[in-house]
């Protein structure tokens, strides 16, 4: 298999435009990452004609730019495959040629949800889970905002039964889906879509979510957080962490660890 995002054609508008069938299924469509008013639309060949086509059926949509760059840039990091723990991470086209029967795998196809894994926060993340998912009994996991849905995957393939990966974004969602097919996952990997503080009533041994303050702020105020044995919050600054740790004291629950290994980015681990 070659890497099917080795060139990106991206088209940056103002607006949700309505795609049709014809244009999703054709090759050369990658997908549509919806932000709000804005949206990206991603194609692997030059695709003027067809987005000239989306933005006269759509009247209140305007192009605003147009973007040709490699998939590498566009994550901003190499696809290529490595290591957290004894679980390799790897594209479907650049597999390893030697596996230690030791290692445990995970196939990530990472499409264009931005990321390739390896940024501080997601490593961290895997991590902890690994830790967690070797020395205790964590058998659901409610994964809060999935994007390629990798930290799912990998509490999966750390031998977890039940794994709930939850993304308000469709794209993330349709991603997260194909890597479960990838691994076989289907009987312990549920992909959907939701906002966070909808769905945190669910109950599960683990939550993670690795997200945006502006989201998590509000999570850390449900009553369902301190239902969960253990949850493992990341995705914030120094700044933020503080306000979050100041909040998370005056509940009764047990801050494990907290990380921050590059001085930037925040990830805590906590009981209840």
């Amino acid at each position: 298999m070659n890497n099917p995002y080795s060139n990106l054609h991206i088209y940056y508008l103002d607006g949700i435009p309505k795609v049709s069938r014809k244009i999703e299924t054709s090759i050369g469509f990658l997908g549509t990452w919806e932000d709000e008013e804005v949206s990206f639309l991603f194609f692997s060949s030059s695709s003027d004609d067809a987005v000239d086509k989306i933005v006269k059926k759509n009247p209140r949509l305007n192009l605003i730019e147009k973007y040709e760059m490699t998939g590498e840039q566009w994550h901003g990091d190499k696809i290529e495959p490595y290591f957290v723990n004894n679980l390799c991470i790897y594209p479907p086209w650049n597999k390893p040629d030697k596996i230690d029967k030791n290692i445990k795998t995970i196939l990530l196809d990472p499409g264009v949800v931005f990321g390739t894994g390896k940024h501080q926060t997601t490593e961290d993340c895997l991590d902890l889970i690994h830790r967690l998912c070797t020395k205790h009994n964590i058998q659901s996991v409610l994964d809060v905002g999935s994007g390629t849905g990798l930290l799912s995957l990998g509490a999966a393939a750390l031998g977890c039964k039940r794994v709930m990966a939850c993304d308000f974004n469709y794209l993330a969602v349709k991603t997260t889906l194909n890597n479960i097919k990838l691994n076989n996952f289907e009987s312990r990997v549920l992909a959907f879509q939701a906002k966070g503080e909808e769905i945190m009533s669910i109950p599960c041994d683990l939550l993670v979510t690795n997200i945006h303050y502006d989201v998590m702020q509000h999570m850390i105020k449900n009553p369902s957080l301190f239902d969960k044995k253990y949850f493992i919050l990341s995705g914030f600054l120094n700044s933020e962490a503080r306000k979050i740790l100041k909040s998370l004291s005056k509940k009764n629950i047990h801050i494990i660890e907290r990380r921050c290994p590059d001085g930037v980015w925040n990830t805590i681990l906590g009981k209840t």
